[in-house]
């Protein structure tokens, strides 16, 4: 914790009762989606409110109770993750939904309001406090909890930071997860969207699935990226709906086009500045990867409610000149586009065999590697999180995953808006706020 955070009180919150016909000792196996990231951090978000205006006791007492009845409907959550370990040196994973419980911390920040941790132009580092179980990697969820929760008590506000195993679960499940809380800490005693924890696999294959698991790899990644993160910094881009839509438009101009999304050509936009600010070698190839949502894109579609990590990944390359050239914007943005629009399925199951070929486990440098990675989704909602007091001020990240060119995507305060959190060494970010061409686009946010 940051010397600014003071811990009240640190408790372990338990599912309030098991729903009907639910075994609360069950395992619920991996797929390969889950299994490659047992390696890396976990997710962690966390929303900003004003101050509630009621006494603190109250608030607590009433978000742990309504964080027990909301793990009732997800199980996994209050659960920890098992290894059975085979002859040949490999080994299984499971959840164990056995209701061991999950984290809740109540924190105070006496001298920090909610203008200290939105008005600096880049993030500052306590924000990472505002978070449980920082530098915890996702295969200590055998002994560690798999869901966090810290509260923590501004001058005039109160931050929620949430940290789920990514193993559980994809930013889809994080963000189903929060907006049930939210629900239920509202007065529902039902969810209007209750999770699918039947997890996906392919036909035909042995289950369950047999990893590898060094020792001594799972050590060196213990002690890595964690710190390596620290190196960086985090600044919030905001896009008004104005602006987006200029980018769409002139993107879609370039190249003579009408399949660009809002998205894509922001992302482009972001991506432009980066390389051209870095001083990239005009002939050195430049990537920019993302992270896909394959529920609706299987056939059958999963269910929008699949409560687990269903994304596919895919990778835009292209030379700096390429990018940076006059209709390079349209050009890229075109490029993104396609990649999106590739048959998911038919690549998820390309990716899926050859997986079990040779099963592979993310690490940070991996993920990383030279290329931007965006995460996250302006879809997901982030302002419908109501706990009884008023929509959330803000969203911020923490500490996870916080490598090198790490891009995470919210939706904006504003309807439409969109919200970009880039990590990057500082000299990058200062070049970047002093281009013209990339904070033409980028709007001062307001925050009610």
């Amino acid at each position: 914790m940051g010397s600014r955070i003071r811990v009240v009180s640190t408790s372990n919150v338990r599912a309030a009762a098991t729903r009907s016909g639910d075994n609360p000792a069950r395992e619920i196996e991996l797929t390969p989606w889950d299994l490659q990231l047992l390696l890396v951090d976990p997710i962690q978000k966390g929303l900003l409110f004003h101050n509630p205006k009621a006494n603190m006791d109250s608030v607590i007492h009433h978000l742990k109770a309504s964080l027990s009845s909301t793990l009732d409907f997800f199980p996994p959550l209050a659960g920890r993750l098992t290894v059975v370990e085979h002859d040949d040196e490999t080994s299984s994973v499971f959840v164990l939904c056995n209701n061991s419980g999950a984290l809740f911390v109540y924190a105070v920040a006496d001298d920090l309001s909610i203008t200290d941790t939105l008005q600096p132009i880049y993030t500052p580092r306590f924000v990472h406090s505002f978070f449980p179980l920082n530098g915890v990697k996702n295969h200590e969820g055998t002994s560690k909890p798999l869901l966090g929760v810290q509260v923590t008590e501004l001058r005039d506000g109160i931050f929620i930071g949430c940290t789920i195993n990514h193993v559980v679960g994809d930013g889809t499940s994080f963000w189903h997860f929060f907006n049930s809380w939210s629900e239920i800490s509202r007065g529902s005693t039902e969810l209007s969207k209750p999770p699918t924890l039947e997890r996906w696999f392919l036909d035909g294959i042995n289950r369950p699935l047999r990893i590898s698991l060094s020792k001594a790899t799972k050590e060196k990644q213990k002690l890595g990226g964690y710190l390596k993160s620290q190196l960086q910094q985090e600044r919030v881009f905001h896009f008004t709906r104005d602006k987006i839509a200029e980018l769409k438009s002139k993107a879609n101009k370039m190249v003579c086009s009408d399949k660009i999304s809002s998205l894509q050509a922001t992302l482009t936009h972001l991506w432009r500045a980066i390389v051209r600010n870095q001083g990239t070698c005009p002939q050195q190839e430049v990537h920019y990867r993302l992270l896909i949502g394959v529920r609706p894109r299987m056939r059958p579609p999963l269910p929008q409610n699949y409560f687990g990590n269903a994304v596919q990944d895919g990778t835009v390359s292209l030379k700096a000149e390429e990018l940076l050239a006059r209709e390079g914007l349209g050009k890229a943005a075109l490029e993104m586009n396609r990649m999106v629009g590739l048959d998911a399925e038919e690549r998820l199951v390309s990716h899926v065999k050859s997986w079990f070929k040779n099963p592979r486990l993310l690490t940070e440098d991996g993920m990383a590697g030279n290329a931007l990675v965006t995460s996250s989704s302006p879809r997901f909602d982030v302002y419908g999180n109501d706990f009884g007091w008023g929509r959330p001020v803000a969203v911020r990240s923490g500490a996870g995953n916080k490598t090198y060119g790490k891009i995470t995507v919210f939706a904006g305060a504003e309807n439409g808006s969109i919200d970009v959190e880039v990590c990057l060494p500082y000299e990058t970010l200062e070049a970047m706020a002093k281009d013209t061409e990339f904070m033409d686009a980028v709007s001062v946010a307001s925050y009610d």
